[in-house]
């Protein structure tokens, strides 16, 4: 329990306030996602490959949703909610505090694994889920064949 929050009581052992709630939260998916699978498709099928939901360093425990090893280049594929987005995010009516602080501590460690793989010499790609699958794919296909272009010897 965080301090300063109220949560509510768990149903069967659960943090989830109903179970209702309970089958709600566990529907949503950490991986392979509606505008995930869109832009995973178009790069695909525009001829390149990449690791999925994978560390690209092997220090921090996060996973990148696409991940260009050769050309150092992360890609991430952020939901509006769960990642704060200026333009969608909503503060949900009930238990807002809690939920508040969530959003907050993503959009934190959002920034901080960004800031890791920067200075770890990678290219870091942040969409949102409401872009234009085929514009993000471009722009994806570009820092990558920038970032090998850069890695060959002249």
């Amino acid at each position: 329990m965080m301090v300063g929050i109220e949560v509510p009581a768990a149903v069967d052992g659960s943090w989830a306030v109903s179970p209702g709630r309970r089958r709600n939260m566990q529907a949503n998916r950490s991986r392979d996602t509606g505008p995930e699978l869109a832009l995973r498709k178009l790069l695909h099928a525009r001829g390149l490959r990449y690791r999925i939901a994978a560390r690209p360093l092997p220090a921090l425990r996060r996973t990148v949703d696409l991940v260009f090893r050769r050309a150092r280049v992360a890609v991430f594929m952020d939901g509006c909610y769960w990642h704060g987005c200026p333009e969608h995010y909503r503060v949900p009516k009930q238990h807002t505090g809690y939920w508040s602080v969530k959003i907050a501590t993503n959009v934190e460690r959002d920034r901080d694994t960004d800031t890791r793989l920067l200075e770890a010499g990678w290219t870091v790609l942040r969409f949102w889920e409401h872009e234009d699958p085929e514009e993000c794919a471009q722009t994806a296909w570009e820092a990558v064949h920038r970032a090998i272009a850069r890695a060959e010897p002249t």
